[in-house]
């Protein structure tokens, strides 16, 4: 209840707050988890297809050859997960994976020179690769062993260069690689955005597709990525239920969610309704405290609703493609998520 004092309040039921008031939850700690929609996951929700209508269409009906509304679940924040990734541990430790279905992602497709191609993670695939010219190939074919064999803890598999102190362009340039594979070696494989980590220490880039190749091993599948079978919104969901066997308390639907600071600036409640529920500590979303939160950047997103798989993907029901920004000369790289009902 509102007139209760609790250890934290959390603000906002999307992805990052309903994990922190679940661990919180299980630390033993008293949680108060408010929102003021009527459906869990915030920015992060899957919609049925009425209510994709309802927000971006006003009162304009759904069109009747789409179906039954509640077979879509439509992600507004479209993301594929790393099958070996940090927030799978997060599942398996805290045991949410039980109340949830993944599957695994069809494909990993990458832009290059106008056309799209499987990306190639580990050095066999290399050597089948169509990006690349046959000396490219067993270029990158070294590069990708030495990936590979690179353990941090063993100074024999460094070949001679420490990576906290290397940038990953020196690393890159001791295999001589052209532009074209560095592009997608960086942009799709260690799924940088922008291309200031070739300056950067190379034990970042190295990771990150050491990563890559884990997670494309996990569950032998043609992609790294899985993804929950009703759509990412259930992610906040299953936190949620995690927090709730250990006493946390859920509200949804409640109106402003005030936060209220004492003289020396510090938050001790929030109001909602008229009634202020006091805390130690908020944790909320962005959007619950509007003038504390500068603007860094955008992203355009569009939704499209398909009859049939992305063309030169070898049907996948599931795929993600990206566009690296040098591909496409713009000043980001494009991400295309594509999930079937499959």
């Amino acid at each position: 209840a509102m007139d209760e004092e609790y250890d934290v309040i959390v603000l906002g039921t999307g992805l990052k707050e309903c994990i922190l008031s679940g661990l919180l939850s299980v630390d033993g700690l008293k949680v108060l988890h408010m929102d003021r929609n009527d459906y869990y996951g915030g920015e992060s929700t899957s919609l049925n297809l009425t209510k994709i209508w309802k927000r971006f269409k006003g009162s304009e009906a759904t069109p009747d050859h789409l179906g039954v509304s509640k077979e879509y679940n439509v992600d507004m924040v479209p993301k594929f997960m790393m099958a070996n990734g940090a927030l799978v541990r997060v599942l398996i430790r805290t045991s949410v994976t039980k109340y949830l279905n993944f599957k695994a992602v069809d494909g990993s497709f990458v832009y290059n020179n106008g056309k799209i191609h499987k990306v190639p993670a580990t050095d066999v695939e290399a050597l089948k690769s169509n990006l690349m010219g046959l000396f490219e190939k067993r270029r990158a074919r070294k590069f990708f062993i030495y990936v590979q064999d690179y353990e941090e803890e063993d100074p024999k598999s460094h070949e001679g260069l420490d990576l906290h102190k290397v940038t990953t362009r020196e690393v890159i340039s001791k295999y001589g690689l052209e532009d074209d594979t560095v592009d997608f070696i960086g942009h799709a494989l260690a799924l940088h955005r922008d291309d200031n980590y070739l300056d950067e220490p190379a034990i970042d880039t190295v990771k990150r597709m050491k990563l890559y190749a884990e997670s494309l091993a996990r569950f032998q599948g043609g992609s790294p990525y899985i993804y929950p079978l009703y759509g990412l919104g259930e992610l906040p969901q299953a936190f949620a239920r995690l927090s709730a066997v250990y006493g946390g308390t859920y509200m949804l639907n409640k109106p402003e969610c005030k936060v209220e600071f004492d003289e020396s600036g510090k938050a001790f409640g929030v109001t909602s309704e008229g009634e202020t529920a006091k805390c130690k500590k908020v944790v909320c979303d962005p959007s619950y405290l509007p003038d504390k939160v500068t603007k860094v950047g955008r992203v355009a997103r569009a939704i499209c609703i398909m009859k049939h798989p992305i063309p030169d993907t070898k049907d996948s029901h599931s795929v993600q493609i990206i566009l690296p920004k040098k591909q496409l000369k713009r000043k980001s790289d494009m991400y295309v998520f594509c999930c079937s009902y499959a």
